[in-house]
């Protein structure tokens, strides 16, 4: 059954993966809802799966809170994922390419092909990051909910 878009008063934020690249990365497309008014659509980066070992894997289907926190190692506010034990510090943040993450969520305009390897990056993270940001405001949480889907028009929302 797909996804149903829950209608609530906190925003929703679904990431849906329907590309992938072995373990190296998983690409998909972000979505934020406020009820039933889409606030937000960009592409989405991770890591491929890795049994969800630490620093080297995406995250599992899951629905989990997200909130947005003070990051030291990026020295700014960003949105973390919450419940995610074992795994810790699982943010979304500008990335263009798959290594550039450790288990959490790049976010870009376009999929393509920008440092010649044969894994499709993500164009445009920073700018792409400040509509992210700017799409949850004024909000602190929100939930996240994250997908496999083998093709994005099988997909509903009602």
């Amino acid at each position: 059954m797909p996804p149903i878009l829950t209608i609530g008063k906190m925003k929703h934020i679904w990431t849906l993966r329907d590309l992938f690249f072995d373990q190296q990365a998983s690409l998909g497309t972000c979505y934020i809802y406020d009820g039933k008014t889409q606030l937000f659509k960009e592409e989405s980066l991770e890591r491929g799966w890795v049994n969800n070992e630490n620093r080297i894997s995406c995250l599992p289907e899951c629905d989990v809170l997200v909130k947005l926190e003070y990051s030291d190692r990026f020295d700014q506010m960003l949105w973390e994922m919450k419940g995610t034990f074992p795994r810790e510090e699982c943010k979304f943040h500008a990335a263009n390419f798959w290594y550039d993450l450790n288990g959490c969520i790049g976010l870009g305009e376009e999929r393509m092909y920008i440092d010649g390897d044969a894994i499709m990056d993500v164009s445009n993270s920073r700018e792409t990051m400040k509509k992210f940001h700017a799409a949850l405001y004024p909000d602190t949480e929100a939930m996240l909910h994250i997908r496999n889907v083998p093709d994005l028009t099988m997909l509903h929302f009602n």
